[in-house]
């Protein structure tokens, strides 16, 4: 599956945005298979719900994560 994503830092939390379509403001992220994707998750966040969110980008083709920074 080719990914765009896009990936914005602030000190208390990580917005990333995944897209299955090409967006001028997005980068490349590659085209990974299902395993590399499950990777790509679990080190945005170990405990992470990775096969609904696999299933979610696959059916809407698109998906965003929105990660709290733990202290």
């Amino acid at each position: 599956m080719k990914i765009w994503i896009s990936d914005t830092q602030a000190s208390s939390h990580r917005l990333v945005r995944l897209n299955c379509e090409e967006h001028s403001d997005y980068a490349y992220l590659g085209d990974l298979d299902e395993g590399e994707l499950k990777n790509f998750f679990l080190e945005l966040q170990p405990d992470m719900d990775v096969d609904k969110n696999i299933r979610l980008i696959q059916y809407y083709g698109y998906l965003h994560l929105f990660i709290i920074h733990k202290k």
